[in-house]
């Protein structure tokens, strides 16, 4: 069965500081980004490409979807398989690269912590892990490797 899920939102430039964009240096990357009933998200660019380190750049949020979706798609996963979680951690990490004035994302990596009720759910719970990851809307939208590399313990 097929769907589709549309989804809006605005992102209004705030950042202009009296004379528009007359110079790089002469506007700032300040971004609010707005969805209807949500709380505003502050964002700019990266400190890199003279943004707030302050605010949300577009690669934090990029990153930050790839781990959400799959600790949500773990999470079901695990629903699915009898596997009780009962705390997960991500550190994920992720390497652009830029060229020129392009680039792309070479990869993702998530590093999920995940504690489970009972050992002996904890090869179930691995499991998951793969199946979350091909569920995951997210990864399956980029064109870029996103490594999963889960650690389980029982506790």
């Amino acid at each position: 069965m097929t769907s589709e899920h549309s989804y809006r939102l605005t992102a209004t430039w705030t950042g202009n500081r009296g004379a528009g964009t007359t110079g790089y240096r002469d506007y700032d990357r300040s971004v609010t980004v707005e969805v209807e009933g949500k709380p505003v998200l502050l964002g700019s660019a990266d400190r890199p490409f003279r943004g707030d380190p302050a605010r949300w750049n577009p690669e934090d949020l990029l990153l930050a979807a790839l781990s959400q979706c799959h600790l949500l798609s773990y999470l079901h996963a695990c629903v699915t398989h009898g596997v009780v979680v009962t705390d997960y951690v991500d550190s994920a990490s992720g390497v652009m690269v830029t060229r020129g004035n392009g680039g792309a994302f070479r990869e993702v990596v998530l590093r999920p912590q995940a504690t489970v009720r009972d050992a002996s759910m904890i090869d179930a719970a691995i499991a998951a892990h793969h199946e979350a990851h091909e569920w995951c809307f997210i990864a399956n939208s980029v064109n870029f490797e996103v490594r999963v590399e889960p650690v389980v313990t029982a506790g």
